[in-house]
């Protein structure tokens, strides 16, 4: 039988990946430019940085080859593009030149959308703040390099008001920017590049920024391009921050901050709106070079959620997110009632976008209902969070629809009163399926999308004071609950490097609807009622509401607290279960119940 012959009209997917080197001309100079993916998809043009070339975006090019049609290109003076006779050649407006004259090779019919790192992206600001730029550049993708009229504002900003924050941000500036001082001195930088930093270079990389080394990174003419890339600084720092000029764009931006850059100041973008009308603000939890060459993958994510919103059309209406909460996606299972639904309404009136789950369902819609009132949009599903697989399930499809989160509340819980003796290996089943693996389900399904999406986040799990309050009358309920506050003790310190902060919340006696759903070892089922009255009637009179406790929860998540005990008893039982342990193991000897 004669095979089909194969589609002409698509590339395959290895011819994807071939790189292809042209040449553009731009000011008399050479442009080594590399192109690789489908010409006919959404163009990225990749810039780097100092001491860089196109090489820096092996990763990032190869995942956004996939479905987009990626070009980068050695600037003007790196790699194999040509050198500029003076200084002057390596002034902004060249630069600028450049990138169009890149652009307008490689799509000439259709807008670009640029992605820039470090002098790439100061380069690339030059470029998206120039007039009629919109029509030119269909979005722009900038980390770790400001726009340096930008900056020149921000420090006027800041010496004119010399506040004690201004002041500290200054000076942890300056600090942390001790090398362009250094590259403005004569014979100084040059001498140290070619007298042993280039080939120290991958050992830098890899103890500062935790790169770890491969053939060709960095690359092979890396001391005659960070000798020559000093005139970037040269030509281009003192004229620009002496003489800053406005600087605004239409062009939408996304903002990465890098939040372990040791060179850029995460404040050095305050006030950027006021330059950038259409700003997107995201996070990536890597370093200055470790970005690009550790997480390229979720750059390229990052890049691929961005451009896809520019393509269709979504350019208008994306602004800066406000940095406690606003516009946050935040999950909160066992949020149809009690502590759950108030921290979803909390979360709501703060800004957030909230998804809650319960397993009553008409509940969490209620919960979401009353949230959209107050907020964004929220939305509800039924999920049983002692199903492993359920959640799992439940969590890809928050993915999915709505995102990854950015707070995930493991609120879900049930009450159990019995001793050890009375209490069956059913109930035990019941409460341990609920009350930990619950929260060991929710962890384990956000935590591993967080962690993989490199921008941080914060796990709540809900505990209670029983953790560190013994109880001859709880022993299901508090072992449970122990379980828990260890197994956050000891996902915070897995998820640390990951910027994941981890709270273990510690109510104590709150109003809420548990009472009316708890359940008690050895008693008949008048006597099962008899008790969830009593239990209800003293948790009314207490009168703490569970609104107190989802105030305790945003304060936690805001301020990264690891453990927080909520009612007076509860902090009391927290400070005695330290200064007196024994003391409470004679009080667990007494009837509660």
């Amino acid at each position: 039988m004669t095979p089909p012959a194969p589609d002409r009209t698509a590339p395959d997917r290895t011819s994807l990946q071939t790189v292809r080197r042209r040449t553009v001309h731009s000011g008399g100079l050479p442009l080594a430019v590399f192109e690789q993916g489908d010409p006919d998809a959404p163009t990225v043009l990749l810039v780097h940085g100092y001491p860089d070339t196109h090489a820096v975006w092996d990763d990032v090019a190869a995942d956004l080859a996939r479905d987009h049609h990626v070009v980068r290109y050695d600037v003007r003076g790196a790699g194999e593009s040509g050198v500029p006779a003076t200084r002057d050649g390596y002034r902004l407006e060249q630069l600028a030149d450049d990138l169009f004259a890149v652009a307008d090779a490689v799509s000439p019919d259709r807008p670009v959308h640029v992605v820039a790192h470090d002098w790439g992206s100061l380069q690339s600001w030059e470029a998206v703040t120039s007039p009629g730029a919109e029509r030119r550049l269909a979005s722009y993708t900038t980390m770790s390099g400001p726009c340096l009229d930008h900056m020149g504002y921000w420090l006027r900003q800041r010496m004119r008001r010399p506040t004690p924050r201004h002041l500290r941000q200054l000076l942890h500036q300056g600090l942390h920017s001790w090398y362009i001082t250094a590259f403005h001195l004569p014979y100084l930088a040059p001498g140290v590049w070619r007298l042993g930093l280039a080939r120290a270079w991958p050992r830098v990389l890899r103890d500062l920024e935790h790169v770890t080394p491969r053939p060709d990174h960095p690359q092979p003419s890396l001391r005659r391009d960070a000798v020559r890339g000093i005139e970037l600084y040269r030509a281009n720092f003192r004229p620009t921050l002496r003489s800053p000029r406005e600087r605004p764009t239409e062009v939408p931006v996304q903002l990465i901050t890098l939040a372990e850059d040791r060179y850029v100041g995460t404040y050095l973008s305050e006030g950027l709106e006021r330059w950038v009308p259409n700003l997107t603000r995201r996070t990536l939890r890597a370093g200055h070079w470790s970005a690009l060459l550790e997480k390229g993958t979720q750059v390229a994510g990052m890049v691929r959620e961005f451009t896809a919103r520019i393509e269709a059309g979504n350019a208008e209406g994306i602004t800066a997110q406000p940095a406690q909460g606003d516009g946050r996606l935040v999950v909160v299972t066992g949020g149809g009632s009690g502590i759950g639904r108030a921290t979803a309404l909390a979360f709501a009136e703060d800004g957030a976008r909230v998804v809650v789950c319960d397993l009553d369902l008409a509940a969490a819609e209620r919960t979401a209902e009353l949230a959209s009132l107050i907020g964004p949009v929220a939305h509800a599903y039924s999920v049983d969070v002692a199903d492993g697989a359920g959640m799992d399930a439940f969590a890809q499809t928050v993915a999915a629809e709505h995102g990854v989160p950015d707070v995930v509340v493991n609120n879900a819980g049930i009450g159990h009163s019995g001793t050890f003796l009375q209490t069956t290996e059913k109930e035990w089943q019941r409460v341990l399926d609920v009350n930990l693996w619950g929260v060991i389900h929710g962890c384990r399904a956000f935590g591993a999308l967080m962690a993989d999406r490199g921008e941080g986040g914060h796990i709540v799990n809900v505990s209670s004071a029983a953790a560190y309050l013994p109880s001859k009358a709880l022993t299901a309920y508090a072992t449970s609950k122990a379980a828990v506050f260890m197994l956050s003790d000891c996902l915070r310190a897995e998820l640390a490097g990951h910027g994941i902060g981890v709270s273990t919340i510690c109510p104590g006696i709150v109003n809420t609807n548990i009472t009316r759903t708890s359940t008690f070892s050895a008693t008949t089922a008048d006597q099962q009622t008899a008790k969830r009255a009593r239990a209800a009637k003293l948790y009314a009179r207490r009168g703490f509401p569970p609104e107190k406790v989802a105030t305790a929860i945003l304060h936690a998540v805001r301020t990264n607290k690891p453990v927080v005990p909520v009612t007076p008893e509860a902090k009391a039982a927290r400070l005695l279960s330290r200064l007196s342990p024994a003391l409470l193991r004679l009080a667990a000897r007494l009837n509660v119940t």
